[in-house]
């Protein structure tokens, strides 16, 4: 059996990663060097660390306290909503990462499940009918809004122009937005935006999530980490405007005891020369196995999206066939697991993932078991 549904790494750290975690390590066996809890936001080494590589080459200008390291970006998505009021009505594009929705079903924002939806959400499909370009909605107006670039599961991008819209749109109506740039990374094409600081305005409506879980590979590790702005504000019920970093600071400060200080070491390490260019190699290593299953499906005949700026293929099921039914076929005809669409929302149905994640050896020998299942 070879899955290449879950998104989970498989190339180990790098030397540069593995170095810097063995020499925190041996300062925490000393008395002088010993850290116990160390500051909630995150160690200062690694925030100004962020703002040197991931920001500053790209024109974008941030003060280090607006840096909050965390412990994954899956935990800053999932709680970032606690510290808004439940009645807030949120939108997200269709697919979608599931901890999006699902935190705000347990907090009890989304309403009721009727026929495979949440009738609190506003659901914006990404479909190859519509080039999988979320649509600005005009019929209501939209509280809290999800945006996931490069998209997972999807893989695929947004342009400047279209995430242009969605501040404009965040601005004029008084909506937040919470973008999760966790695989931006990944992107080949240089006209696509790393980051919603890209687009002027983003600072006063946005916040934006990082991981180094795929960057890295530390989904073992655990460490990435969330910008707020110290311009973005909202409004309270009485019309006062509250700072957002504010809200987010007490939170973290009263639910959060901080990243280990081994894992930040860690992640400081990757912005080292030879932290970039180990990085680099694992990145295209994984670009490599989704060039492979783009081709390779595509050559089959399967209608195929994503790969070029992702790690994720997204392919559309065969006429006939709904998402569980081709997993399950896949299965037992290739011993192959993929992911079924339909667990990503409702306009995922029709639609498979598969991962980039693998091996080489596994991914090649998954294509050549599909083709040869494909072709009977």
């Amino acid at each position: 059996m070879i899955s290449l549904g879950i998104g989970d790494v498989t190339r180990p750290l790098c030397p540069a990663v593995i170095e810097a975690m063995h020499r925190a390590t041996d300062e925490m066996a000393h008395k002088e060097t010993f850290r116990g809890y160390g500051p909630e936001q995150g160690y200062e080494f690694l925030r100004e660390a962020i703002l040197k590589n991931d920001f500053l080459p790209r024109g974008i200008h941030l003060d280090v306290d607006e840096v909050f390291i965390n412990d994954g970006a899956k935990s800053d998505t999932g709680n970032f909503q606690e510290i808004l009021h439940w009645d807030n009505f949120i939108g997200v594009t269709d697919p979608i990462y599931p901890v999006y929705i699902d935190s705000n079903v347990m907090i009890g924002r989304c309403g009721t499940f009727e026929d495979g939806r949440w009738t609190n959400v506003r659901y914006m499909p990404c479909t190859a009918e519509n080039g999988f370009v979320p649509q600005i909605p005009t019929d209501q107006h939209v509280d809290i809004i999800y945006l996931c670039y490069p998209n997972n599961p999807t893989g695929t991008v947004i342009t400047k122009q279209e995430l242009r819209k969605w501040v404009n749109y965040a601005l004029k109506n008084d909506a937040l937005i919470l973008y999760d740039a966790a695989y931006q990374a990944y992107i080949q094409d240089p006209d696509i935006p790393h980051s919603i600081y890209e687009i002027r305005g983003a600072r006063k409506c946005a916040i934006e999530f990082r991981s180094y879980s795929k960057t890295a590979g530390f989904t073992g590790i655990r460490c990435g980490y969330t910008i707020v702005p110290k311009d973005v504000t909202l409004a309270t019920f009485e019309g006062e405007r509250l700072p957002v970093h504010q809200l987010w600071h007490r939170r973290q400060c009263t639910k959060f005891n901080g990243t280990s200080y081994v894992s930040q070491r860690a992640a400081e390490a990757i912005y080292t020369p030879e932290g970039k260019a180990q990085v680099k190699e694992t990145i295209d290593y994984y670009m490599q196995n989704a060039h492979l299953l783009l081709t390779t499906l595509r050559n089959l005949g399967y209608e195929c999206y994503g790969g070029e700026n992702a790690p994720y293929v997204w392919m559309k099921t065969p006429v006939g066939m709904d998402s569980w039914q081709f997993f399950e076929a896949l299965l037992y005809g290739a011993n192959v697991v993929c992911t079924p669409g339909v667990g990503f929302g409702p306009s995922g149905e029709g639609y498979v993932r598969f991962t980039a994640f693998g091996t080489r050896a596994n991914t090649e020998e998954a294509l050549r078991r599909i083709s040869e299942w494909t072709k009977k």
